[in-house]
């Protein structure tokens, strides 16, 4: 009966010691674990430190680009601009005292020398101006260059816009690569379409971006398809990661498409 009793004691410490041992093994592998989370924590907190500061970099980069770019459109405006009015008023002086037909016309040529310099020195502050990095401000600027193009030409202007959200952000240069493939293919119709009407289209689908300007003309040759500035135009598509398609059915139709 002692032997018995011995027995179950000495099982029951055994039992006991093991239990112990695996409480002791549990514990160690919880604070183990809690080492290892609390490290990773920290980590991730450390990561996303560096981020923000990365960030904050870049902010901080693209501010002092953006009033580079405000202090280049200001001088251009009150230096350039005031030279070319200058210029612009001195012209038209002379002609009022000119009385020699080539004479007069040479002074004409220059009136329309410095028109053309003003109109692409607004151009270009329009483009520096980071205020108009939105899908709102290039629609509307394209809309009146489009129209001032062709008020004196027989084509009639027709505009549409569908699904346009005027406050999305738009880059600079994506802005200006799609304005300057806006001018080529006006410049196109105008040279060669033959046509009297040109339609031009804004479409916005959550992130992408389209521009369609389709004209009622001639068409162009397939075979010469990248000729009159299109391969200019995919280029350019292409260099913002976009694309830009043509097809020729009742006219020309060009498509440019961009992820905001």
């Amino acid at each position: 009966m002692a032997a018995l009793d011995e027995i179950k004691l000495t099982y029951i410490i055994i039992s006991v010691v093991m239990i112990l041992f695996i409480g002791f093994i549990i514990s160690v592998v919880i604070m183990y674990n809690r080492r290892q989370l609390l490290y990773l924590k920290e980590n991730q907190l450390k990561e996303s430190e560096h981020q923000n500061q990365l960030l904050q970099k870049e902010l901080e980069k693209q501010k002092l680009i953006e009033q580079e770019r405000e202090r280049i459109s200001h001088d251009m405006h009150d230096d350039l601009g005031a030279g070319i009015s200058a210029l612009k008023l001195q012209a038209e002086f002379l002609k009022q005292k000119a009385d020699n037909g080539d004479l007069i016309n040479d002074i004409d040529e220059l009136l329309k020398t410095s028109e053309e310099m003003n109109l692409s020195m607004r151009e270009m502050l329009w483009s520096l101006n980071s205020g108009n990095d939105t899908i709102g401000s290039f629609v509307e600027y394209a809309k009146i260059y489009a129209f001032n193009f062709l008020k004196k030409t027989k084509i009639q202007l027709v505009t549409k816009e569908e699904n346009v959200n005027s406050e999305t952000t738009i880059t600079t240069e994506q802005r200006r690569n799609l304005f300057l493939c806006l001018k080529e293919a006006l410049n196109n119709a105008y040279k060669h379409s033959q046509s009297n009407e040109l339609k031009l289209s804004f479409i916005q689908k959550e992130k992408e971006f389209m521009m369609k300007i389709s004209d009622n003309g001639i068409g162009i040759n397939e075979t010469n398809s990248d000729g009159n500035g299109l391969r200019n135009m995919k280029r350019r598509m292409q260099e913002q990661k976009g694309h830009c398609e043509v097809t020729v059915e009742n006219g020309t139709h060009l498509f440019f498409r961009i992820e905001l």
